[in-house]
């Protein structure tokens, strides 16, 4: 099956980008609210190139519903344009795009991305409705597939978090409605290029981890396939069903945890009290499910079944 050739095209239309505003970051020394100028359209290029190109392999996996999805996969490469020409043309300007609501030019600008950001999670949405209405392999690339579609839809959705006013912004308006940290301004300490707090939470966080299962899920399934050829226990379709059962329930619960994390203002850097422990939690019960799911006992007829 082929995949979609509108989203491969803004794959590659969004590399030229990358290129482009990573000479920007190094060779531009403008910053805005403390990072390079340059920076969010390296980032937005970087995560639209990747999207396109899943949602392009997702659509060619599907035999059912395949026109409505190749639908949806153009309306999805129309609203990522608009949205890059915003966050692009903000750069050129030296300017910001996102929570920018200081003139009636940028509210404007802000509400058109905020649609077309709305317009992109129907669309995977339409995807994601086609993906359960198909069959796409065993059942444990099924389950990464779909949970994977899943867990990114409600990633996608945790950016409305963002949106709101903060109180301090309420109370001193400034021209800006929405922030990505919670406890402190936006623009204050962060990693390198990411931006993300290092004094405080970050609901950007959230927002990645999440929209990222699309990508982790089957790539983590596609990795025990390839495994299987050399490691006879992963041959076992039981088995790897057990495993991303595994993967798919830890990578919810770390999408949980870290929001959460975010929500109370806690740095991503410094974990502490109950969220530290959620995060040990969860990892040590990934770690020993994982393991009790390679040791335990495959049943025949399922194994022959799979």
């Amino acid at each position: 099956m082929t995949g979609h050739r509108p989203l491969l095209w803004l794959a590659a239309a969004m590399g030229l980008l990358v290129v482009v505003a990573g000479i920007g970051v190094f060779a531009d020394p403008r910053e805005v609210l403390g990072a390079p100028l340059w920076a969010k359209p390296l980032k937005f290029a970087i995560s639209i190139a990747i999207y396109a190109v899943t949602l392009s392999w997702l659509i060619g996996q599907l035999h059912r519903m395949r026109r409505l999805a190749h639908i949806a996969g153009t309306v999805s490469v129309a609203g990522l344009v608009v949205e890059m020409i915003i966050i692009v043309g903000a750069a050129v300007t030296g300017d910001t795009s996102h929570f920018n609501v200081s003139t009636p030019i940028h509210a404007a600008m802000w509400s058109v991305m905020a649609v077309s950001i709305v317009v992109v999670w129907v669309m995977t949405l339409v995807v994601a409705v086609a993906l359960f209405r198909n069959k796409l392999g065993d059942p444990a690339r099924t389950l990464a597939i779909r949970a994977g579609v899943i867990i990114a839809l409600v990633g996608m959705g945790l950016a409305f978090l963002m949106t709101s006013p903060t109180a301090q912004q309420l109370d001193d308006f400034q021209g800006v409605a929405g922030a990505h940290a919670v406890g402190v301004a936006d623009g204050r300490a962060g990693l390198f290029l990411l931006g993300w707090s290092t004094e405080a939470g970050d609901l950007r966080i959230p927002h990645f981890v999440g929209m990222h299962a699309l990508q982790v899920l089957p790539i983590f399934l596609i990795t025990l396939e390839l495994l299987s050829r050399r490691m006879p226990r992963l041959s076992s379709p039981q088995v790897r069903l057990r495993l991303v059962r595994v993967a798919v329930v830890a990578y919810a619960a770390t999408v949980t945890v870290v929001t959460w994390q975010a929500l109370a203002g806690q740095s991503i850097v410094a974990p502490a009290g109950p969220i530290l422990v959620a995060g040990v939690t969860v990892t040590a019960a990934t770690v020993l499910l994982a393991a009790a799911a390679l040791v335990a006992p495959v049943r025949q007829e399922l194994q022959r079944q799979g």
